[in-house]
């Protein structure tokens, strides 16, 4: 299990089953139409079996408040769209963004393979979950995909930029997905900061502290302890100079070049068949060189193995895939607690 939370974290094993029946009545009981909720939860389960606890299941905290207050609409539903130039979007008319983001990842994957390059943005929809899912839809279809987000800094000032010590950034998450060798895709899912917000979020709820050189207090002082974020603290940005940089790009390709910022952020993906340059087994071929390459290099003292971006993801889910989820006890307590105030019932064991 891969965490940034502090080891002495209390910690328990949660039945995949059990999760998904009490996660998805809590949605439905929050007026989520069914199908909507099931693809919800089914993406904060594959999150958790990825080992990406920051976005797995203790995010149903957030959706509950972001329905409860009307940040979010319970009844919105993605629809795919076209703009007076014919540039295509998906209008998320409010509602989570997790299922916008499946079909926009699956329009603009369909209509390369058709034309060999194509782009599609997302717009008015809440928080899309773990990018790097959507990357290993398009590589695992032969594309290469480059999805940016961001615009969202004027209700969502988490980091502060290179130099500062205020936050007026959000996040700005970047996914790199495409084809690789016979182990699968090579997969980039990272924050333009230090870490995800739902890390320092859920470090919360569980009670624990974070490693270092991810936030700062309010007087910019180094801090490790998530309480400081939210007194007025910020996260740092990721490699200082380096990742302020990519934020700003996001910045500018979220807000200035697809509109303003009605929930969350707005989103641009781009997608490019492989198969233009190269054909699939060829590629194949020479990606497997690269990987090997990298994966036979000797380890540097603390580690076990050189791995390749996004294995570490794709080898948890196939380990994880019938196993329990580990979540530390205080959040799992906190969720069984809005399942009682929402009147969700524990399924029979």
């Amino acid at each position: 299990m891969s965490s940034k939370y502090s080891i002495t974290t209390p910690r328990l094993d949660i039945d995949q089953n059990t999760a998904q029946h009490i996660v998805l009545k809590i949605l439905e009981a929050l007026s989520v139409p069914s199908d909507i909720a099931k693809e919800v939860v089914i993406h904060l389960l594959e999150s958790d079996c990825s080992d990406v606890e920051s976005h797995g299941v203790w995010r149903i905290h957030q959706y509950t408040q972001y329905y409860q207050s009307g940040y979010l609409k319970a009844q919105g539903r993605p629809e795919l769209k076209q703009n007076s130039k014919g540039a295509w979007f998906v209008d998320g008319h409010g509602g989570i963004g997790i299922p916008a983001m499946n079909m926009a990842i699956r329009d603009v994957v369909e209509r390369a393979k058709g034309t060999g390059l194509a782009a599609i943005a997302i717009q008015n929809a809440g928080h899309t979950g773990r990018l790097g899912a959507y990357a290993e839809y398009a590589a695992a279809h032969g594309c290469l995909a480059v999805i940016i987000g961001g615009g969202g800094r004027k209700d969502w000032r988490l980091v502060a930029p290179y130099g500062g010590k205020k936050a007026l950034m959000s996040t700005n998450p970047y996914a790199i997905g495409i084809p690789g060798g016979k182990e699968g895709p090579v997969v980039a899912d990272f924050a333009t900061s230090a870490a995800a917000a739902g890390w320092v979020y859920g470090a919360k709820i569980a009670g624990a502290s974070l490693p270092e050189g991810i936030l700062m207090d309010k007087d910019g002082n180094p801090s490790t302890d998530p309480e400081a974020y939210f007194d007025g603290g910020a996260i740092l940005p990721a490699g200082g100079a380096k990742g302020y940089a990519l934020a700003v790009a996001a910045e500018m390709i979220a807000e200035a070049m697809l509109g303003p910022v009605t929930v969350e952020c707005n989103w641009l993906i781009l997608a490019l068949d492989c198969s233009l340059y190269q054909a699939p087994s060829k590629f194949q071929d020479i990606a497997e060189e690269i990987l090997l390459e990298l994966r036979e290099c000797p380890p540097a003292k603390g580690f076990d193995q050189v791995l390749v971006p996004g294995e570490r993801e794709s080898k948890a889910r196939k380990t994880n895939q019938d196993k329990p989820i580990s979540l530390p006890s205080s959040t799992w307590g906190e969720i069984l607690e809005l399942a009682k105030s929402l009147g969700v019932s524990l399924p029979p064991t």
